[in-house]
């Protein structure tokens, strides 16, 4: 067995290489857009720009449990923002200089209100309509507490773990082990709190279970990088209860299935502009190629 060899890091780090991996083309740097696109704007107020990451199906399960819930002003118009480049387009920079989906335009006032980054964009759309974030004080601490828990600890999953298991040029020992024992310790985290409480508020189901359950539960379905096996994900049973209940919900399975363009052609909507579009316009229904 080749062993790698020791790294020395320089004095100061340049960027003279890519760095490899499945991502390698589009990692950079620096900031900013490469190239002029504007972004299209539909006739909703809400315009979501998005891919059906972990990150982006948070906004799509809230946006679509608004809807079910009676807030008609939570239509929304979801354009499919491909992670090939396309998120360094001028247009989707001015919405969020980060570079990163999901990124939501809502142009119900007068002069439009730009909302980036996931969490974000859930705790706004649930103050705009009163929904899934309690008023008591009690339970609104603990959904702030479990939804920041999820944005503090998810890099470690995806950026972490994921990378390094998936999506690394060369599989290295240390990195896996250190991530695969952080990743553990948070299903831990998740299993005990859910051991005595139906969500991780408490009894009501809110904007915390709608970030946490994309990335773990999708994690406890073995879903995200093909991990289910290597980390044992069936003993969480706690987990896996609450991954059950949430995902049995219709709202999100048509909030997954929003700027999706993998898997079953029938839980594709690349792109959602109106509520009859989950039975008329799925991959399997027109079979088009995903926007470029």
């Amino acid at each position: 067995m080749t062993e790698i060899p020791a790294y020395e890091p320089p004095k100061v780090w340049t960027w003279n290489k890519e760095s490899g991996g499945r991502f390698a083309s589009i990692n950079r740097p620096i900031a900013g857009p490469t190239h002029e696109k504007e972004l299209p704007v539909g006739r909703h107020p809400l315009q979501l720009y998005s891919l059906a990451t972990p990150n982006g199906v948070k906004v799509t399960v809230l946006l679509e449990e608004l809807l079910a819930a009676g807030h008609e002003g939570a239509e929304y118009d979801a354009w499919l923002i491909k992670i090939d480049g396309n998120q360094f387009g001028s247009g989707f920079v001015d919405v969020n200089p980060n570079s990163k989906i999901p990124a939501l335009m809502d142009r119900s006032a007068p002069e439009p209100v730009r909302v980036f980054e996931s969490g974000s964009i859930l705790v706004y759309l649930a103050e705009k309509f009163g929904a899934f974030l309690p008023t008591d004080v009690r339970t609104r601490a603990e959904t702030f507490s479990w939804l920041f828990w999820q944005m503090g600890a998810a890099p470690y999953l995806g950026g972490g773990f994921g990378h390094f298991y998936a999506y690394a040029p060369t599989k290295i020992e240390y990195a896996i082990d250190r991530f695969a024992m952080e990743v553990k310790r948070q299903l831990d985290v998740l299993d005990r709190r859910l051991a005595d409480n139906e969500y991780l508020a408490g009894p009501v189901y809110t904007i915390a279970d709608m970030a946490v359950w994309p990335w773990y539960g999708g994690l406890a379905k073995g879903l995200l990088y093909g991990a289910g096996e290597f980390l044992s994900v069936q003993d969480y049973k706690n987990v896996q209860r609450w991954t059950n209940a949430i995902a049995a919900r219709p709202a999100v399975k048509r909030g997954r299935m929003v700027n999706r363009t993998w898997g079953e052609p029938s839980s594709q909507l690349h792109e959602r502009h109106d509520a009859g579009d989950f039975e008329t316009r799925t991959q399997d229904k027109i079979g088009e190629p995903a926007p470029v």
